[in-house]
């Protein structure tokens, strides 16, 4: 059995430097295309390939008209991906999305069942509106979102990789609506709100939208190279300052640890699976931006999209009008301290 020499372990920080250099340059011509078709949004943007970097679902909220469904084909396109839409209605059956058997007869009259694949057999799934469809349409896409294959008649059917899940809703709209189980929402990784546009944004949104042509996007990566790169995020180093910092925010979030802000105004908070969507797109967030390693400013700054949707304030919190960035935007304060 060989040993392992300082010379293989500089040869292998060189080979990952090399490697996380050409994926930021990568990721910067996907920015760049994305660009061409969003025009600002870019806290939208990158929240969003964050998600999509790390392996993960982002759930998209906002008002109609914030081009989310854009942000998701665009996003397609740039990453070199496979991808499906499903609008969600409430008469949406499970089949429509994981897909059904069907009778076939050969020439000799024999019958067998064939199953024909639904739109979830897909690299990037866009689920828009996921919250018209009933609970039982909704379900059908957890075991798919999590086990990155599903169950037809007892038959295994695995997915295509990479899997992606971006689905929107609409927060204002309450009629005609099924809220997200609890236990769908923690398997999405991150939360993104989709706001108002900046004044100049919207400006070339009116001046770039409303003429003959459409700007378009193309092709950066493939779905390979986005595997690697995801493989390149889960090798990256992570200090244990900031395993500390993941901890200290994520069990500070949850009732009963000894932080009385958090007894007072939450009724539940978040389980382990947030910590690991932290370390994920801290990882991620560090390459996006050229780091080859997460800071705790990582962390921070990962909070909001990554704890909002795993978490509910106490009945008295919301009575006060409290929301639940608030207490999140305290606790992180509270924690950099």
């Amino acid at each position: 059995m060989g040993m392992i020499t300082t010379t293989d372990t500089a040869l292998d920080e060189k080979a990952m430097i090399a490697s996380a250099e050409k994926a930021l340059s990568e990721i910067a011509d996907v920015r760049r295309e994305v660009s061409k078709v969003i025009f600002g949004q870019e806290q939208v943007v990158e929240s969003t390939l964050l998600a999509i970097l790390s392996g993960g679902h982002a759930l998209l909220v906002g008002v109609p008209g914030l081009a989310k469904t854009k942000l998701v084909t665009t996003l397609g396109t740039a990453l070199g991906l496979d991808a499906n839409r499903i609008q969600f209605t409430p008469d949406l059956m499970p089949s429509d999305i994981l897909g059904t058997e069907v009778m076939d007869q050969d020439e000799h009259g024999r019958r067998s069942f064939r199953f024909v694949k639904g739109p979830v057999f897909a690299q990037l799934l866009m689920a828009d509106e996921i919250n018209r469809a009933s609970p039982r349409t909704q379900s059908a896409l957890l075991q798919s979102m999590q086990e990155y294959h599903i169950t037809i008649a007892g038959q295994r059917y695995d997915l295509p990789a990479p899997f992606h899940v971006l689905a929107t809703q609409n927060p204002l709209e309450q009629e005609g609506t099924y809220p997200l189980p609890e236990a769908q929402l923690d398997r999405f990784l991150l939360q993104v709100d989709v706001g108002y546009p900046e004044l100049a944004a919207e400006r070339q949104i009116l001046l770039d939208t409303t003429g003959i042509s459409d700007s378009h996007a193309s092709s950066v990566l493939d779905a390979e190279r986005l595997l690697s790169i995801q493989r390149l995020i889960r090798q990256m180093p992570v200090s244990e300052s900031v395993v500390d910092a993941i901890l200290s925010l994520v069990r500070s979030v949850r009732p009963g640890q000894g932080n009385a802000e958090t007894d007072k105004h939450v009724a539940w908070g978040p389980g382990p699976r947030a910590g690991q969507a932290l370390m994920l797109c801290a990882r991620a967030r560090a390459l996006y931006e050229g780091r080859l390693a997460p800071s705790i400013d990582d962390v921070h700054a990962l909070a909001e999209p990554v704890l909002q949707h795993r978490m509910a304030l106490s009945f008295a919190a919301r009575a006060e009008g409290m929301a639940v960035r608030d207490v999140i935007a305290a606790l992180v304060k509270q924690n950099k301290a």
